[in-house]
């Protein structure tokens, strides 16, 4: 099946900002993503980027984090109704309000999605963290936006029509892929290796076993025939880990997810690909 991008498509951006989120890889490596294939798998969903990009006819996506893909599922259900609750918060917010929205509960799958993403656009930096007890803790940021001009939740319900959305570990969905599909992966990691200890810091994100488990799934799926893209912290071992099964390249992006302005500088990633 062919996925070539279709010039009649609407141009559909992220409606989510997300930590690691690959808007950068769209815009600056989209040669490195084939014309052709038959489904598209991802299974570090965030922001989709790349999905929203590609806009896929077939496409399996997934995220560990369930509050994430409730809100991908809803507006795929119904986005008028999403869309009827983020107004509400739109024509309230205040920074009492965002506070009292934080600290509350929703009883309905579209009022969750839409406190869900309330919240991710006017927290600080778009930050997604919950405690110990798994309550959402970000503190409110300086953005006031909670409607954009360019929000096309109608669309991007039309295309996650197309979808099956899964809350669950990567390695279940990586394993579905087939000859012909195309697997995204963008895993968590750290790009603040450069000054930091790569491995301390990144376990608690996702650890060294997580990190085998990922390669040793993307290497069957691309013995099955599916064409593997990824992205990973440039470090020496996980390019140890890559090298001889996938082609890869370095990319330098900007960081700006610090706290402090000086530390937001270019940091280097390691993107793989299968070889065309």
């Amino acid at each position: 099946m062919s996925n070539i991008t279709d010039p009649s498509k609407i141009p559909l951006k992220p409606f989510l900002k997300w930590a690691g989120g690959k808007r950068w890889f769209v815009k600056k490596h989209p040669e490195l993503l084939p014309e052709k294939y038959d489904r598209y798998i991802e299974p570090f969903l965030g922001s989709g980027a790349v999905f929203f990009h590609l806009q896929p006819k077939k496409a399996i996506l997934g995220d560990l984090c369930e509050d994430l893909i409730e809100t991908y599922q809803a507006i795929k259900d119904d986005w008028a109704l999403v869309y009827r609750y983020l107004r509400e918060h739109h024509n309230n917010h205040s920074h009492n309000y965002y506070y009292q929205i934080r600290n509350s509960t929703r009883s309905s799958a579209a009022s969750r999605a839409a406190r869900f993403i309330y919240l991710n656009r006017t927290c600080w930096n778009g930050l997604y963290r919950v405690n110990l007890k798994g309550e959402f803790n970000v503190p409110i940021g300086t953005k006031d936006s909670v409607l954009f001009q360019d929000d096309c939740f109608e669309q991007v319900s039309k295309l996650l029509k197309k979808t099956k959305l899964h809350a669950t570990d990567f390695e279940d969905l990586i394993d579905m892929a087939t000859k012909g599909d195309l697997v995204f992966v963008d895993p968590p990691y750290t790009v603040r290796h450069n000054y930091n200890a790569f491995i301390k810091y990144n376990e608690k994100l996702f650890s060294w076993w997580d990190q085998e488990r990922l390669f040793y799934a993307l290497k069957r799926a691309q013995n099955r025939g599916a064409h593997v893209v990824g992205t990973n912290a440039y470090h020496k071992t996980v390019r140890g880990l890559y090298r001889g099964t996938f082609k890869s390249k370095k990319a330098t992006r900007n960081s700006p997810i610090s706290s402090k302005v000086e530390s937001r500088s270019n940091f280097e990633e390691l993107i793989f690909f299968t070889e065309k």
